[in-house]
């Protein structure tokens, strides 16, 4: 299926460094590993849809969905971006009942369960590069054309971000919050970006030859032609050679091999109909 590559942003060593130097090492370790999870939150509902992450970049909150899906329908696109945040909500009420079954624990579930909820919620801010940024976009584009909406998202980010910023500079006249201004740096680059960085591809089943020939698990299901491709992915197993049945009114259709599964998934729209490409 391909491999996913890990890449770092410039904010994300500068958050590292931050946190060392004000002795929070262990939080910036809780930090990453919560968010290296909320990205698996995105990359698990992308397979399910057909897609998965080209590259996962790691940046100091969470999760950022770029790129352009043409063929990914807004609903779908939606829960991909939901995915990530409500990953960390149930890894946070996760923590939570640890702590409430094993007092003992608190010390490390409290500060696992409040970056958790953190990441969470601050993701699901209206603001590109967050989640909450790519829910807006998906939505105004069932509204406008594309081009139109990725402008207004850019310039609700950017007023985020200066309005985060001016938090920045009134936490000056008190207790000057570091963490406010790297959010503000974080908001104002993701909009101002460019790039494709979390590209979801296309996902297409197949099995090596190397893995044929440790032995593999062979799994054969049934499935009405009347479902699209969707359907089909999600009922696929990536580390198991597939045969898919296909059914018309309770009678056989065809068998679809590994082979024709994997075409099928590649050159096919998730939505299309599997009566229309067999």
């Amino acid at each position: 299926m391909g491999s996913v590559k890990i890449k770092f942003h410039p904010l994300f060593w500068l958050f590292g460094v931050y946190y060392a130097l004000t002795g929070r090492i262990m939080m910036f370790i809780i930090c990453t590993t919560v968010a290296l999870l909320h990205e698996l939150g995105h990359s698990f509902s992308a397979e399910k849809l057909g897609y998965r992450l080209k590259s996962v970049t790691l940046m100091p909150y969470g999760a950022v969905i770029g790129g352009e899906n043409d063929d990914l329908k807004a609903k779908d696109e939606i829960r991909i971006a939901l995915a990530g945040p409500l990953t960390n909500f149930a890894i946070g009420v996760a923590f939570v009942a640890a702590w409430w079954l094993f007092p003992e624990t608190y010390a490390f579930t409290d500060t696992a369960a409040f970056s958790s909820f953190s990441i969470a919620a601050v993701n699901l801010l209206p603001a590109f590069p967050l989640d909450g940024g790519r829910v807006l976009l998906a939505a105004l584009s069932q509204k406008m054309r594309r081009g139109k909406a990725l402008k207004i998202c850019k310039i609700v980010s950017l007023s985020i971000a200066a309005g985060v910023a001016a938090l920045f500079v009134v936490s000056l006249f008190h207790t000057p919050n570091v963490s406010v201004l790297f959010f503000a740096a974080f908001i104002a680059f993701g909009a101002l970006n460019k790039r494709e960085e979390n590209v979801y591809v296309r996902l297409f089943s197949g099995v090596s030859a190397a893995a044929l020939k440790r032995g593999v698990p062979y799994k054969k299901q049934a499935l009405s032609v009347d479902a699209d491709v969707k359907k089909l992915i999600g009922m696929l197993d990536a580390d198991a050679f597939n045969e898919i049945v296909l059914f018309k009114d309770g009678k056989k259709v065809k068998i679809l091999s590994q082979e024709e599964i994997a075409a099928i998934c590649q050159n096919h729209s998730v939505y299309e109909k599997l009566s229309d490409v067999v």
